[in-house]
Protein backbone atom coordinates (compact mmCIF):
# COMPACT_ATOMS: atom_id res chain seq x y z
CA UNK A 1 0.00 0.00 0.00
CA UNK A 2 1.31 3.39 -0.90
CA UNK A 3 1.47 6.18 1.23
CA UNK A 4 -1.43 7.75 -0.49
CA UNK A 5 -3.98 5.36 1.83
CA UNK A 6 -1.97 6.11 4.99
CA UNK A 7 -4.93 8.72 6.28
CA UNK A 8 -7.55 6.65 5.09
CA UNK A 9 -5.86 3.67 6.83
CA UNK A 10 -5.75 5.63 10.31
CA UNK A 11 -9.27 7.60 9.93
CA UNK A 12 -11.31 3.85 9.57
CA UNK A 13 -8.78 2.50 12.18
CA UNK A 14 -9.96 5.18 14.14
CA UNK A 15 -13.48 5.25 13.38
CA UNK A 16 -13.36 1.59 14.33
CA UNK A 17 -11.69 2.16 17.53
CA UNK A 18 -14.20 4.67 18.69
CA UNK A 19 -17.24 2.29 17.72
CA UNK A 20 -19.19 0.08 20.17
CA UNK A 21 -18.04 -2.71 18.53
CA UNK A 22 -14.72 -2.28 19.71
CA UNK A 23 -15.36 -0.47 22.86
CA UNK A 24 -17.94 -1.94 24.59
CA UNK A 25 -18.48 -4.88 22.84
CA UNK A 26 -14.23 -5.88 22.68
CA UNK A 27 -13.84 -6.95 19.37
CA UNK A 28 -11.07 -6.79 17.28
CA UNK A 29 -11.28 -4.50 14.51
CA UNK A 30 -10.95 -6.83 12.13
CA UNK A 31 -13.84 -9.19 13.35
CA UNK A 32 -16.04 -5.81 13.29
CA UNK A 33 -15.35 -5.42 9.42
CA UNK A 34 -15.32 -9.09 8.44
CA UNK A 35 -18.20 -10.25 10.71
CA UNK A 36 -21.67 -9.67 8.53
CA UNK A 37 -23.30 -9.53 12.15
CA UNK A 38 -20.87 -7.27 13.66
CA UNK A 39 -20.66 -5.38 10.53
CA UNK A 40 -24.42 -4.41 10.10
CA UNK A 41 -23.94 -2.49 13.50
CA UNK A 42 -21.22 -0.23 12.77
CA UNK A 43 -22.09 3.53 12.67
CA UNK A 44 -22.48 4.87 8.86
CA UNK A 45 -19.14 6.89 9.37
CA UNK A 46 -16.87 3.81 9.66
CA UNK A 47 -18.59 2.04 6.46
CA UNK A 48 -18.03 5.57 4.49
CA UNK A 49 -14.32 5.14 6.01
CA UNK A 50 -13.61 1.29 4.71
CA UNK A 51 -15.26 2.21 1.64
CA UNK A 52 -12.60 4.90 0.75
CA UNK A 53 -10.23 3.38 1.95
CA UNK A 54 -11.09 0.00 -0.08
CA UNK A 55 -11.27 2.59 -3.02
CA UNK A 56 -7.73 3.86 -2.39
CA UNK A 57 -6.29 0.09 -1.70
CA UNK A 58 -7.85 -0.98 -4.86
CA UNK A 59 -6.76 2.45 -6.73
CA UNK A 60 -3.26 0.97 -6.31
CA UNK A 61 -3.68 -1.88 -9.04
CA UNK A 62 -5.99 0.43 -11.46
CA UNK A 63 -3.42 1.74 -13.46
CA UNK A 64 -5.79 4.65 -14.81
CA UNK A 65 -5.57 5.69 -11.62
CA UNK A 66 -1.78 5.04 -11.13
CA UNK A 67 -1.37 7.23 -14.61
CA UNK A 68 -3.09 10.08 -12.64
CA UNK A 69 -2.67 9.71 -9.20
CA UNK A 70 -4.26 7.66 -6.63
CA UNK A 71 -5.17 10.60 -4.33
CA UNK A 72 -2.81 13.18 -2.76
CA UNK A 73 -0.11 11.98 -0.21
CA UNK A 74 -0.90 11.57 3.00
CA UNK A 75 -0.67 14.63 5.33
CA UNK A 76 -0.07 13.08 8.86
CA UNK A 77 -4.12 14.76 10.36
CA UNK A 78 -4.68 11.47 11.57
CA UNK A 79 -1.40 10.74 13.31
CA UNK A 80 -2.08 12.20 17.16
CA UNK A 81 -5.35 10.92 17.01
CA UNK A 82 -4.45 7.36 15.80
CA UNK A 83 -1.17 7.00 18.02
CA UNK A 84 -3.27 7.91 21.45
CA UNK A 85 -6.04 5.24 20.48
CA UNK A 86 -3.54 2.50 19.55
CA UNK A 87 -1.50 3.61 23.10
CA UNK A 88 -4.82 3.63 24.93
CA UNK A 89 -4.56 6.57 26.01
CA UNK A 90 -8.14 8.47 25.56
CA UNK A 91 -11.12 8.70 27.49
CA UNK A 92 -13.88 5.57 26.04
CA UNK A 93 -16.88 8.04 26.60
CA UNK A 94 -15.51 10.92 24.85
CA UNK A 95 -14.62 9.18 22.00
CA UNK A 96 -18.05 7.66 21.57
CA UNK A 97 -19.63 11.02 21.81
CA UNK A 98 -17.29 12.32 19.01
CA UNK A 99 -18.29 9.06 16.67
CA UNK A 100 -22.42 9.76 17.70
CA UNK A 101 -21.51 13.55 16.30
CA UNK A 102 -19.51 12.42 13.11
CA UNK A 103 -22.29 10.20 12.52
CA UNK A 104 -25.10 12.68 12.84
CA UNK A 105 -23.29 15.29 11.02
CA UNK A 106 -22.33 12.53 8.33
CA UNK A 107 -26.41 10.83 8.58
CA UNK A 108 -27.73 14.75 7.74
CA UNK A 109 -25.15 15.63 5.10
CA UNK A 110 -26.63 12.49 3.11
CA UNK A 111 -29.99 13.74 3.76
CA UNK A 112 -29.27 16.94 2.55
CA UNK A 113 -27.97 15.40 -0.42
CA UNK A 114 -31.09 13.28 -0.96
CA UNK A 115 -33.86 16.34 -0.61
CA UNK A 116 -31.34 18.10 -3.24
CA UNK A 117 -31.97 15.22 -5.65
CA UNK A 118 -35.53 15.27 -5.40
CA UNK A 119 -35.96 18.47 -5.60
CA UNK A 120 -33.53 18.72 -9.23
CA UNK A 121 -35.84 15.69 -9.86
CA UNK A 122 -39.14 17.43 -9.13
CA UNK A 123 -38.18 20.72 -11.45
CA UNK A 124 -36.66 18.49 -13.94
CA UNK A 125 -39.95 17.02 -14.33
CA UNK A 126 -42.10 20.10 -13.89
CA UNK A 127 -39.77 21.73 -16.62
CA UNK A 128 -40.30 18.49 -19.41
CA UNK A 129 -44.21 19.00 -18.30
CA UNK A 130 -44.16 22.90 -19.33
CA UNK A 131 -42.74 22.19 -23.04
Amino acid sequence: MGASCKDQKKALAICLQRSPCVLIERNTPKDCLMDPELKKDLPELCLANFRAFMDCKNGVFDMRRRMRGNAPLSNGKYDEIYDNLSSGNYNPREEIKKLEIMNKNLSKQRQLQLQQQEEAKRLANLESGDL
